[in-house]
């Protein structure tokens, strides 16, 4: 296997928002608290303040979720760690995703193990933890119901409601899985002894990362809930929040910058069995959308004070709950997640909470014996995976072409002929002029049709290395997706099952480059 660093820019697949930002560039530096470099650590943990209180709702809350789980050494010593002052988590966030989901939920995880590890080396007084915070309480069943690999999609079609996380593994889902026969041992350990899906995942995410020490938290948690109270009251009750990040949003976007998020008055839903449904205030009445249930302010501050677990963050108010119930550091996470917890920071500092390093979780792409034996018979380099194929292969053919196709010297030539004629004509007659310009104009179309059909016969001719250039360019980036975001990770996890060594081995958490890992 070799290792290869491509720039993010040459890529062509980030925006401009989050290139100006790992760039450092001075505009954005108000928006966030940390540059995501490892010097910046030691500022983050004197700021961060973590009472001893929480450490202790946060790892009886941890045992509690790990219950019915085979629970290794290290996960066992992380867990019990973070009851010591010196402890500190790194986290990462994402779907419950079937089989994992696309690549880049992988990438995720390896990113912030090595982050752990790495700080470790760097402050050897302290003490880091890998987290994996599950959004059990996601809604969006379509976005997680199914996978991609080799080119098929496999999806579970259920008509269950409410937070993915309670969804019922039932006969539906013993169904799905019967398509999936080849599905590796862990997950099939995960889900065959699971009773919903918040459950498999973390089994599943503890069978492929528990040796590293990564902890599986679920924000859907009573206690956890409670240490958050005093935000969902501001946020129903002041809508604090909505002002904040509507303040930071407004002045990102005078700079140029797409928002990401959207803040509402309340950014909170209502959570029960089987709803997870928007609140909103209507006069004196809050609502739930989408069902019958409605509240005074006095009962919903009652219902607040007895059951927290109702009270369902948004994506506005999210990060800030996982600030407040982990002793956390550093946010890993994509794109489109770094930029938008930069519309965030105002509603950290009016609660006076650590705004965390935010840290780009490593990109990457995998290309196979197949692929690279494809891309040295092209005579590529790696930065060639990334071209657009239309653009290549016109510059490709008209290289490697046999005759000039495009006919260029013989329409400047036509043109000056029937230039020079027509003027000879105009001197004749003058109703002769029309004639000659709509006789060049057709000319020149002629010869228009024939360099295309000349064109054509090149790309027929070029035939093997054209389809070779788009097997590879569809391989990096399926449909046009790239690779991490279409496939699942079994189609090279189930003839390498040291894949994720090999990325363990290879990311490095703060270096901010395409990795393109490249097999014989």
């Amino acid at each position: 296997m070799k290792k290869h660093c491509v720039a993010l820019d040459k890529t062509g697949q980030f925006s401009r928002f989050f290139l100006d930002y790992i760039e450092g560039k001075d505009s954005l530096r108000p928006f966030y608290s940390h540059l995501p470099r490892l010097e910046s650590f030691g500022e983050a943990i004197a700021a961060k303040q973590f009472s001893q209180q929480n450490r202790e709702v946060l790892h009886q809350a941890l045992y509690r979720q790990y219950e019915g789980v085979e629970l290794g050494e290290s996960v066992s010593l992380n867990i019990d760690s973070l009851l010591d002052g010196k402890t500190y988590t790194v986290t990462t966030g994402h779907q419950l995703n079937l089989f994992t989901g696309p690549l880049y939920f992988i990438y995720k995880l390896v990113s912030t193990v090595n982050l752990a590890k790495k700080l470790k080396e760097a402050y050897p007084d302290c003490h880091f933890v890998p987290v994996y915070w599950m959004a059990t309480e996601d809604h969006d069943f379509d976005e997680i119901n199914y996978f991609k690999l080799d080119g098929k999609k496999y999806q579970w079609q259920s008509d269950q409601s409410g937070a993915v996380g309670d969804f019922v593994l039932d006969a539906s889902f013993k169904e799905f899985l019967k398509e999936v026969p080849f599905a590796s041992e862990v997950f099939k350990d995960a889900y065959g002894s699971s009773k919903t899906l918040g459950e498999a995942v973390r089994k599943y995410v503890n069978g492929l990362f528990g040796a590293e020490g990564l902890v599986v938290v679920d924000g859907n948690d009573p206690s956890l809930k409670a240490i958050f109270k005093p935000v969902v009251s501001s946020d129903l009750f002041g809508h604090a929040p909505y002002g904040q990040a509507k303040k930071t949003t407004d002045e990102l976007e005078a700079l140029g910058y797409k928002s990401q998020v959207f803040p509402r008055e309340i950014n909170l839903f209502y959570l029960d069995k089987g709803v997870r449904e928007r609140i909103e205030q209507v006069g004196d009445v809050y609502q739930v959308l989408n069902s019958e249930l409605s509240f005074t302010k006095e009962k919903l501050e009652g219902l607040l004070e007895s059951h927290p677990e109702r009270f369902s963050p948004n994506v506005v108010l999210r990060p800030l709950y996982q600030e407040m119930i982990l002793p956390n550091l550093a946010y890993l996470g994509g794109p489109a997640e770094m930029v938008y917890w930069l519309q965030l920071k105002g509603i950290f500092d009016h609660f006076d909470v650590a705004f965390p390093v935010l840290v780009p979780r490593n990109f990457a792409l995998i290309l196979d014996g197949p692929v690279s034996r494809k891309i040295e018979k092209l005579g590529w380099d790696v930065e060639d995976v990334f071209v657009d194929f239309d653009e290549w292969k016109k510059a490709f053919v008209e290289r490697e072409s046999s005759t000039d196709f495009t006919l260029g010297e013989e329409k400047r030539m036509l043109s000056e002929l029937l230039d020079r004629k027509g003027e000879e004509a105009v001197a004749l007659e003058k109703s002769l002029e029309a004639a000659f310009q709509a006789g060049k104009v057709r000319s020149l179309k002629i010869l228009d049709q024939l360099a295309s059909k000349l064109r054509k016969a090149e790309e027929r001719r070029l035939k093997v290395e054209l389809d070779r250039a788009k097997a590879v360019l569809e391989f990096a980036a399926p449909g046009g997706t790239p690779q991490e975001r279409a496939v699942n990770m079994m189609q090279f996890y189930l003839a390498k099952l040291d894949l994720i060594d090999d990325l363990l081995c290879c990311f490095d958490p703060l270096d901010f480059n395409m990795i393109v890992l490249q097999y014989e």
